[in-house]
């Protein structure tokens, strides 16, 4: 059996191989509510034969959401058209996961085919006030947000523990919350956004803070035999900004917590970083988090052909490979690959018909 098609067991789940669809903002909801073009979207990868599946980023309150067009699950009637999505997935002997997300300062923008994704004033009709640790915004010309005092802080955690309880509801069995890509707790890791002098600011613990109280929080109603993910940007790839050194620290610190993976993303808090974007970029960062804590991992970042998956995972680099493009490209990549590696897989009996020999 090749590597990428041996099974993983996580607490009480088991991934029947170790590809994982990466979330990937659709930004085509209404009102925060999945519709049938998320059903399409993740069904089709679940039926070509993903391991696991993670929504996008799904904001826990409206003003977390990125865009006014972001999946939500801030309210219960929320649930009813995920968990139809979640059984689409099971019934194709898949996981679904879901990442729970709040954008914070990259929130009230555009969807990114409209006028570049730009920020959205928020005395306009799809615009609204933005939160962040300090008022700092991303780039230049944007609203600073509002720096979150005590009580929006305790309201972040509300927040985060109702959709927990959603999702538990919706039947996911993994649970993600995003501390990557600029958004809310990666301003907080970051000096480059966090500017803050009180209890969640200045040393790397204060930093950590937010992250570490909101896991808490969640724990307390995510079941214990689910698996529980923690994304992260391993780097800002900025001088002065979160360091992959710092990315290993609070891995650490998040094992001893009872996180179960690292989804090892990088950058998206600074504009203008200069990032070396090539094929398993960002694969490293993994390896090293893995290697030096003994946390499962995940790896992301220009995986898009069966023998650099495999090999991530025979090496060692990684416990999972998480891919986004790739399936958008070809939903039925895990097919492909299991062919490409001259591995047998189910099939779809609809589809055996077409199956390579």
């Amino acid at each position: 059996m090749s590597n990428l098609f041996s099974p993983l067991k996580i607490k009480n789940i088991e991934l029947k191989n170790r590809i994982v669809v990466s979330p990937m903002c659709e930004y085509s909801s209404t009102d925060g509510f999945a519709n049938d073009w998320h059903l399409v979207h993740l069904g089709s990868m679940a039926r070509g034969g993903a391991g696991l599946l993670i929504t996008e980023a799904t904001a826990v309150s409206p003003e977390g959401r990125i865009t006014f067009a972001d999946l939500g699950i801030w309210k219960n009637e929320q649930i009813e058209k995920l968990k139809q999505i979640v059984d689409f997935i099971e019934g194709q002997g898949a996981v679904a996961g879901i990442q729970l997300a709040h954008a914070g300062r990259k929130a009230s923008h555009a969807q990114p085919w409209n006028e570049r994704g730009k920020q959205i004033p928020s005395n306009d009709e799809n615009g609204w006030i933005t939160v962040a640790p300090s008022a700092i915004p991303f780039t230049g010309g944007e609203e600073a947000p509002v720096a979150l005092d005590k009580a929006g802080i305790e309201k972040i955690k509300d927040d985060f523990k109702a959709a927990t309880i959603r999702s538990v509801q919706a039947g996911f069995k993994v649970a993600e919350l995003h501390a990557a890509h600029g958004y809310l707790f990666h301003q907080f890791l970051s000096l480059m956004s966090n500017q803050r002098t009180d209890e969640y600011g200045g040393s790397f613990e204060n930093r950590i803070r937010l992250l570490l109280e909101v896991l808490e929080t969640v724990q307390q109603v995510w079941p214990k035999e689910y698996p529980l993910f923690v994304r992260i940007s391993a780097t800002d790839w900025t001088e002065g900004g979160w360091t992959p050194e710092e990315s290993v620290k609070l891995s650490a610190v998040l094992k001893d917590k009872g996180v179960d993976l690292i989804d090892c993303s990088t950058g998206g808090n600074v504009p203008h970083a200069n990032i070396p974007v090539g094929p398993g970029y960002q694969v490293q960062f993994a390896e090293q988090i893995r290697k030096e804590t003994g946390i499962m991992t995940g790896a992301v970042g220009m995986i898009t052909e069966a023998r650099q998956a495999d090999a991530i995972i025979q090496s060692g680099q990684a416990d999972l490979v998480i891919i986004a493009r790739e399936f958008l490209r070809d939903p039925h990549f895990p097919l492909r690959a299991a062919h490409e590696l001259g591995q047998e897989v189910d099939w779809p009996v609809q589809y055996e018909r077409a199956k390579w020999h």
